[in-house]
């Protein structure tokens, strides 16, 4: 299982104060992860990615920077995370579920202004894949450029967006797409893949693990929509944690990073699949 992270501020922030600093860092998450659902492996080190919003003269696509070397052994993240601001933030540490270790495959992923990125799987890949793949447009599927079962969530989340009329390739709007639209394509993405699992003939896939675990986030530059979701009615999701405030800084204690609140204002939102730092 992955491990990722989103900030959502009013402010810019240094991405070295999430990605690196933090005593439970995503960096550190790449080699020590705590609540991933199977404990024997803690390690996320088949590469990882992080996408940023800048500013709007540059055009309302997100940065991306992915490499397939583990989180902790690059010396470029911690060069670009140390020298580099934004608003809204994605990074992820991947550990592979399907796909080949390929810069292609690591996320975040990009259409447009839209950012995707997912912790998880999508069950019964195996059967699923050809007719997920099929459902998609043209347009869609010859965009995929790598083999994981989360771009394919996203070539299907990009195919929902245009159905519903709104083109992740054309101008987009002031202010976004808006949570009311990317709210409704994710239900209707995860809807799709529901679907796309009920109709695997029972013949021959008796065995066949059909659970997803769907923790998906998506941002159009303004606006950022994440998903905890299971598809067993008895299995637990995948862990996620989220928090919100005015400041999010160090009390004076290397590492110890916490977030403030001075008033009932939400100025930050922090999303992730640990938190990053287990002080209360």
């Amino acid at each position: 299982m992955c491990r990722f992270l989103v900030y959502k501020g009013k402010d810019e922030i240094l991405l070295s104060k999430l990605i690196l600093e933090p005593q439970h860092s995503v960096l550190r998450q790449s080699y020590d992860c705590r609540l991933r659902m199977d404990p024997r492996r803690p390690h996320n080190a088949d590469g990882f990615g992080v996408g940023y919003y800048t500013h709007p003269a540059l055009g309302p696509e997100p940065c991306i920077f992915t490499s397939t070397i583990p989180a902790w052994n690059c010396v470029n993240l911690e060069r670009l995370a140390s020298k580099t601001t934004s608003s809204l933030i994605f990074a992820h540490v991947r550990a592979t579920t399907e796909g080949v270790l390929s810069s292609s495959n690591c996320h975040p992923f990009r259409r447009g202004s839209l950012m995707w990125m997912h912790n998880g799987n999508i069950g019964g890949w195996e059967v699923v894949k050809q007719a997920l793949a099929f459902s998609v447009s043209r347009k869609w599927f010859n965009a995929v450029e790598g083999s994981t079962d989360s771009e394919w969530a996203f070539a299907l989340f990009l195919d929902v967006m245009m159905k519903n009329g709104h083109d992740p390739d054309g101008n987009v709007p002031d202010g976004g797409f808006g949570h009311v639209v990317l709210r409704k394509a994710m239900l209707q993405t995860i809807k799709r893949i529901n679907k796309l699992i009920a109709d695997i003939p029972g013949d021959g896939h008796e065995d066949l693990d059909t659970r997803s675990l769907l923790n998906f986030a998506v941002a159009d530059g303004h606006t950022v929509v994440c998903t905890r979701y299971v598809s067993s009615a008895t299995d637990q999701a995948a862990s996620l944690y989220f928090s919100s405030g005015t400041s999010w800084k160090e009390d004076g204690r290397k590492g110890n990073y916490k977030m403030e609140r001075r008033d009932k204002g939400a100025d930050i939102v922090l999303v992730a699949s640990e938190p990053l730092t287990f002080e209360r």
